[in-house]
């Protein structure tokens, strides 16, 4: 498009030079050419006010009105000249339609201008805009006009007539000219290329309008000759300014300094706007001194003309005047505002030249460095940078400065800077660019660091021994396992349990089980080696990473674990002084290996199962880990989960076994008993599927575990035990409850552990609420005490039973005689008879000394007025001995095995049972032969019977 447009001119003008051939292409050319290029320019100008912003549109409007009348005048022009073929009067419209091109021109250059927000700003565009036009109408008078004028003055109306436009012309030129050289340096921003271009095509025409009234040429013009290309330039150039350039919003470009990121000032356009007053009252001194050379009389026009500039120049000057001191005292201000706050700012404000050096220090540098300001300037920023820290900050702020300054204007960097003490200081500085240097905004954040250091070490190690925690330990396995050590399966991981540490906190303490595992964890940090890990993972559990050495020889590298692992064991199973007495745990440590493409939770899992493995196996031992460690966990699993879906689908049936009278045969109570009914009709005893609920019975209460590992797997089996023993109690009181309304007035005796009896976390499955919600009278109930957890609080406990027993439930104490749990147990609860384990009735025929412990049990019973039942009770030999040693009631197949509901009252229809010996009186009478008594839940080891 601007080849095209260049390509036009240049023809025209040719064409104009060359005077187009003939007289009459000529006239056409010079007149309706012109006119056709002003109507392209009107139409063009008109077509894009429709287009743009209705604000920027009244502008273009006018310019499309403006070259609409040059048009006219153009083509009334070519009418004379090429249609008529006569002379051009000398007034005519077009002369009207000419002098009609410039004021809608110069209004529509005011819309596109930027408006002064002040009065004071009206007034200083109104006199520079006079400065202009009062010089260039000086100059214009001295050379041309004051001819016209005198002409005008002296002679006819007609000459008058022809005087007057022959100044209007100039003067509307002038008044043009100096809107568009204002108009230059106030020009708005919005679609800047379009405005540039028309502000240009107006001024081409203005030139060319001044050439043509000039003495000069006014009086030989012909249409066609050369002067005619700027008019046609013009109107082109005014066509093109709207379509020609983008109109796009403008982009602002950013002169890039060669040493950084400053922005190159444009002092040219800022000192021609600085020198119009002054330009324009040297060409009003020119206008006077033409005059003056010329040896005439200075005309009055040109002095006052002349007067008037200098006056507005003098009040423009003063205008400048009084903005420049308001200026310089705003300045000021600021200046003194943001010195204030940077010298009473706690941060450190530094400004670096180019090179590195400091050029500026803000006071604050004496309280956050501990040096002056006046130290650090001119010392070079990299030697006050820690040399560990000064690359990494080279290359931050090399890539910012490269960085465009739009993109990122700023950037932080952390280092360390060295104090006036000497030592090093974390300071955050926010970087900013000045003259191609640097702006720091920087503050200690020393404390900052060391408390997010502090808090780091405290996430990752155990707060009482210092030691890593688990998720540390863990992160260092997965490091060792895909690392550079990812193909050395030599590495391994050590589980250590404490043995006997409960009975530490129990008996001198919880804060003497704190300083026990303190030394221990100081023993263990003592015994690995430098590169490995030693952890606590919780509780009295404790862990070892044992870096392997490469060592391909498996046999080899399991003998030196082993050793170390042995080595641990010893050291940890030393005697400990805890405030001042002697103290002794063992260690029970499992081992496990680094296979070829195990996880680090496979690992460490596998030495969590080698390490219950060491604890059943008897404790204070190192155990390997084998294969058959996952799998025999894995069948736990599914028993137990076949376990949980039987109670769900009660699949467990109540039996009950009868509790005879050894004198008389009577059946006395009934012993509830829970059977596990399988999909192949075979009734598991208690003994195998218990097998399952209590395989965790020696895991730690609360030791933590991955899902799979024994101490997750203890924990579900606890909760299945606790659920088993709660649908015991409430079939065998509800079953109980339907037997005493149909006549069968016997008790029934329950097993329940210390913890379900003291369990609140389920009122509704109390005794108490059951006994209410059946019906069963409470003196139909015993409950069967089936252990002594020592954890168990003995005061809750005996407080528990007492209130029981004055509801009429009777207490039974079950596996008497089997340790010292139940000696003391008989000593402080209230119990009302005694169960004699089944491992003093199995061999009281054959071993004289059980025989004899046997008897001094019972004889205590008797002396303390209570009942006595025997477990296990399986041949008629053992009937007799118990009897005659005073023996009360018995239980087990000598009499009955355990029933089902239907069996059971068919034998509480017969009453009595056969009794061997029937005939021999009790050696001992304690208590009623025929009471009513209980016994809790016999053995683990009862006979199945068939299913019913």
């Amino acid at each position: 498009m601007q080849l095209v447009l260049a390509a036009a001119c240049a023809g025209y003008a040719v064409g104009s030079a060359l005077g187009w051939g003939s007289k009459q292409v000529a006239d056409f050319m010079g007149d309706f050419g012109l006119s056709g290029a002003a109507l392209l320019a009107a139409v063009s100008c008109y077509g894009y006010a429709r287009t743009i912003d209705p604000r920027e549109r009244p502008a273009w409007l006018l310019f499309a009105f403006s070259s609409l009348m040059g048009a006219c005048g153009n083509a009334v022009w070519g009418w004379y000249e090429v249609v008529l073929g006569s002379e051009v009067p000398k007034h005519s419209l077009a002369d009207f339609a000419f002098l009609c091109f410039a004021p809608p021109a110069i209004v529509g250059l005011l819309v596109l201008a930027k408006r002064p927000v002040t009065r004071a700003g009206w007034v200083c565009l109104g006199l520079d805009s006079w400065l202009i036009g009062g010089s260039l109408l000086t100059l214009s008078w001295s050379l041309a006009l004051a001819n016209a004028a005198r002409t005008a003055q002296s002679g006819t109306p007609s000459s008058v007539l022809s005087a007057a436009l022959t100044l209007a012309y100039p003067i509307l030129d002038i008044a043009l000219v100096s809107i568009v050289l204002v108009l230059h340096f106030r020009r708005s921003e919005s679609n800047r290329s379009a405005v540039n271009t028309a502000i240009a095509a107006l001024a081409l025409t203005v030139l060319s309008d001044a050439l043509f009234t000039s003495p000069l040429l006014s009086a030989e013009y012909k249409s066609g000759q050369l002067l005619d290309a700027g008019w046609f330039a013009g109107s082109l150039l005014l066509a093109y300014a709207p379509w020609g350039p983008r109109r796009s919003h403008p982009v602002p470009v950013v002169a890039r300094h060669p040493r950084g990121d400053r922005p190159v000032s444009r002092p040219i356009t800022g000192s021609l706007t600085a020198l119009t007053p002054y330009l324009a009252a040297a060409v009003c001194t020119l206008g006077i001194l033409y005059n003056v050379v010329d040896g005439r009389k200075v005309d009055r026009v040109v002095v006052f003309t002349g007067c008037t500039v200098v006056l507005a120049l003098v009040i423009r000057q003063g205008i400048m005047l009084l903005d420049n001191i308001a200026l310089t005292q705003e300045l000021a201000q600021k200046e003194n505002h943001f010195r204030s706050l940077v010298q009473g700012s706690s941060d450190v404000i530094m400004i670096a030249a180019p090179t590195g050096t400091l050029r500026y220090v803000s006071p604050a540098a004496a309280g956050v460095y501990g040096r002056e300001a006046e130290e650090l300037v001119g010392t070079e920023l990299a030697t006050l940078i820690h040399p560990d820290d000064l690359g990494r900050v080279v290359h931050e702020v090399r890539r910012f400065l490269a960085a465009p300054p739009t993109e990122e204007p700023t950037t932080r960097i952390e280092c360390r800077f060295k104090s006036g003490g000497g030592e090093w200081l974390n300071v955050e500085s926010t970087v900013n660019r000045h003259q191609g240097g640097l702006i720091l905004n920087s503050r200690d954040v020393t404390e900052r660091v060391r408390l997010q250091a502090q808090l780091q070490h405290s996430a990752e190690h155990d707060a009482l021994t210092d030691l890593p925690n688990r998720a540390l330990f863990t992160r260092r396995v997965r490091q060792a396992l895909t690392g550079r050590r990812a193909g050395d399966h030599s590495t391994a991981v050590l589980f250590i349990d404490l043995d006997g540490f409960k009975a530490v906190n129990d008996t001198i303490g919880h804060q003497a089980g704190d300083e026990l595992l303190v030394e221990a964890a100081r023993r263990l940090q003592d015994s690995v080696r430098a590169g490995d890990t030693a952890a606590r993972l919780g509780g009295d559990e404790f862990a070892a990473l044992i870096v392997g050495d490469g060592s391909r020889d498996r046999s080899a590298r399991e003998y030196q674990v082993r050793e170390i692992a042995d080595r641990l064991r010893a050291t940890l199973s030393q005697p400990y002084r805890i405030s001042g007495s002697e103290v002794r745990v063992a260690a029970s440590i499992g081992v496990a290996f680094a296979d070829p493409g195990i996880t680090p939770s496979d690992l460490m899992r596998n030495a969590d199962l080698a390490m219950y493995r060491a604890k059943a196996g008897g404790k204070d031992r190192v155990e390997l880990y084998a294969p058959q460690m996952q799998a025999e966990v894995v069948r736990k699993a599914e028993l137990a989960g076949r376990l949980r879906t039987a109670l769900h689908d009660g699949e467990f049936a109540l039996l009950h076994q009868p509790v005879v009278s050894l004198a008389t045969g009577e059946v006395t109570a009934v012993a509830a008993q829970a059977r596990w009914r399988s999909a192949q009709g075979i009734l598991f005893t208690p003994a195998e599927f218990l097998r399952v609920t209590e395989a965790g019975e020696g895991t730690r209460a609360g030791s933590p575990g991955s899902p799979g590992s024994p101490g997750a797997f203890a924990g579900a089996a606890a909760g299945r035990a606790a659920e088993l023993g709660r649908w015991l109690l409430e079939e065998a009181v509800e079953v109980a409850a339907e037997r005493h309304r149909a006549g069968h007035d016997v008790p029934v005796a329950v097993r329940m552990t210390a913890e379900r009896l003291l369990d609140r976390g389920t009122p509704e499955a109390s005794v108490e609420a059951l006994l209410t919600r059946h019906g069963l009278p409470s003196g139909r109930l015993v409950i069967e005490l089936a252990d002594n957890d020592p954890r168990v609080p003995f005061d809750e406990l005996e407080r528990r039973l007492a209130a029981l027993r004055r509801l009429g439930v009777l207490i039974a104490l079950d596996g008497f005689g089997s340790g010292y749990a139940a000696i003391s147990a008989l000593r402080r609860l209230p119990v009302d008879m005694l169960k004699l384990d089944r491992g003093l009735v199995e061999g009281v025929v054959e071993s004289p000394r059980l025989h004899k412990i046997t008897a001094g049990l019972l004889r205590i019973a008797n002396d303390l007025g209570m009942q006595s039942v025997a477990d296990g009770v399986d041949l008629p030999e053992q009937v007799m001995a118990l009897r005659s040693m005073g023996c009360t009631h018995g239980q087990g197949m000598a009499f009955s095995g355990p029933l089902d509901e239907y069996r059971l009252r068919r034998a509480l229809v017969r009453g009595t049972f056969p009794v061997p010996g029937a005939l021999a009186q009790p050696a001992l009478a304690g208590g009623s032969p025929s009471g009513s008594m209980v016994t809790l839940r016999g053995s683990h080891n009862e006979t199945p019977v068939p299913p019913t």
